[in-house]
């Protein structure tokens, strides 16, 4: 299997060579923006098998500072990116795509555009499987959500991660694999630069 990194400064691809089901560790960047004290490093290791999409998220840094909820009964619910939460973005060659955000309580959501910010519906698809661990310096959220119903098996995707980190203070800081504008855009269609093979 290859996975290609597209460096959206040089505009060019890098191919990566790895096995099936490996999963290739991404680091995120903090966006210029946007100041955050208590993290060090936010690093995302992505994963395809098949139709499944396998994402964890580890956060380095002084974890007790940072505001993150404890795991709840989980569920549907919107504006989960108002607190900590965990995304990725699944892109289509038309350029419709889909977002995914996951929260530490175990809340989701999933929703599709048909165009940048446009055209939004929720996005039928199972409930994602989402855990949780915790220690003094670092925090990991791993979810895993079947993309089978979306009709994407068999294309390639071209993926990208990010999280929205709260601290105590209330404080909100944003990372992503690239940040191609000058204020936080997740939805930014040059933000997607992981294209993993069918």
């Amino acid at each position: 299997m290859y996975a290609t990194i597209i460096d959206p400064e040089a505009g060019a691809r890098r191919a990566v060579r790895c096995r099936y089901n490996a999963p290739m560790l991404h680091a995120l960047k903090l966006h210029a923006a946007s100041v955050c004290e208590s993290v060090t490093s936010v690093e995302a290791f992505v994963t395809r098998q098949a139709a499944r999409l396998c994402v964890r998220y580890v956060v380095h840094g002084a974890i007790a500072d940072l505001r993150i909820p404890d795991p709840a009964s989980g569920g549907r619910a919107d504006e989960l990116w108002q607190h900590t939460c965990c995304e990725a973005f699944i892109c289509e060659e038309d350029g419709a795509y889909y977002e995914f955000n996951w929260s530490p309580t175990t809340q989701w959501a999933a929703y599709r555009f048909a165009g940048y910010r446009a055209g939004m519906v929720n996005a039928e698809v199972g409930a994602p499987v989402i855990t949780q661990s915790r220690a003094a310096g670092h925090f990991e959220l791993q979810a895993t959500i079947d993309c089978e119903p979306l009709a994407l098996a068999g294309l390639r995707w071209r993926v990208g991660g990010t999280a929205v980190i709260e601290e105590m203070n209330g404080r909100k800081s944003y990372w992503a694999l690239a940040h191609p504008a000058a204020q936080p855009d997740f939805h930014h269609p040059d933000g997607f630069i992981v294209e993993l093979e069918a």
